[in-house]
């Protein structure tokens, strides 16, 4: 039964391969990523696994999301909140025919800024594997650092929120002109916002006026968002205009 087992969990890590970030977007039309909320305060852990703090499981997720959404440079922020429920990060040292894969189980929110609404009214919930390889199929606590089970999950985890949100690819409009994958986060700006007007002539004071607000100025404008029981505030040092919001996961 065990053996059986093993071999299902083994079948459903090799659903996913999250080895794709040097090929082109996928087509998320106008998404365009704007908050990338990670919470784990509320995770458990699995038997037979490795400890992990909160901040471990969120840089992991975090770092991974980036890599991940911070590809696509369309025209409207959506929100993405997520809640670390549980992991099992496979130990070392463990009999092969009882090693334990490693698990992560994510709930996850999405928030279309522009329309100042949640898309998901119940959290999404995902459960990842990790990749299918040799040394995943006897434990990868056997053969891999926590670091390195982490990274392998979190990556795999992005993939599948990826993979969620072409589930319901009526969320992000049409789709933008292609881009650059090597756009990265940096490059990232709403084309909305880079519209031009008729040439005319305008006082000093007038053009002074129409000068957009400093990125410190335009963070203290900025709303927050609540996983969990934590709110979030933006990022201090991105000039983006996000709109309240709050819910629980």
């Amino acid at each position: 039964m065990r053996i059986l087992i093993l071999a299902a969990l083994v079948a459903l890590a090799a659903c996913t391969n999250s080895n794709d970030l040097d090929e082109p977007t996928a087509d998320l039309g106008n998404f365009l990523l704007g908050h990338n909320v990670v919470i784990a305060s509320k995770a458990q852990k699995g038997p037979l696994s490795r400890d992990a703090t909160e901040q471990e499981l969120s840089t992991a997720l975090k770092s991974a999301i980036d890599d991940r959404f911070g590809r696509y440079d369309g025209t409207n922020y959506y929100h993405l909140g997520v809640s670390v429920e549980g992991y099992n990060i496979a130990l070392p040292g463990v009999p092969l025919v009882v090693a334990p894969k490693s698990v992560l189980i994510l709930n996850v929110s999405v928030w279309d800024d522009a329309k100042q609404i949640k898309l998901t009214p119940k959290p999404k919930q995902i459960t990842v594997f990790e990749s299918f390889s040799g040394d995943v199929i006897v434990g990868s606590g056997l053969t891999k650092s926590k670091e390195e089970q982490l990274a392998n999950l979190a990556a795999n985890a992005a993939k599948e929120i990826e993979n969620f949100l072409l589930e319901n690819r009526e969320w992000f409009g049409p789709a933008p002109a292609p881009t650059s994958v090597k756009g990265g986060a940096a490059a990232r700006v709403p084309t909305a916002t880079a519209t031009t007007t008729a040439a005319a002539p305008v006082s000093a004071a007038s053009a002074a006026a129409a000068q957009p607000a400093n990125p410190a100025s335009a963070a203290n404008a900025q709303g927050t968002v609540t996983v969990g029981d934590q709110p979030y505030a933006a990022p201090r040092q991105t000039p983006r205009k996000l709109v309240p919001i709050t819910s629980g996961l």
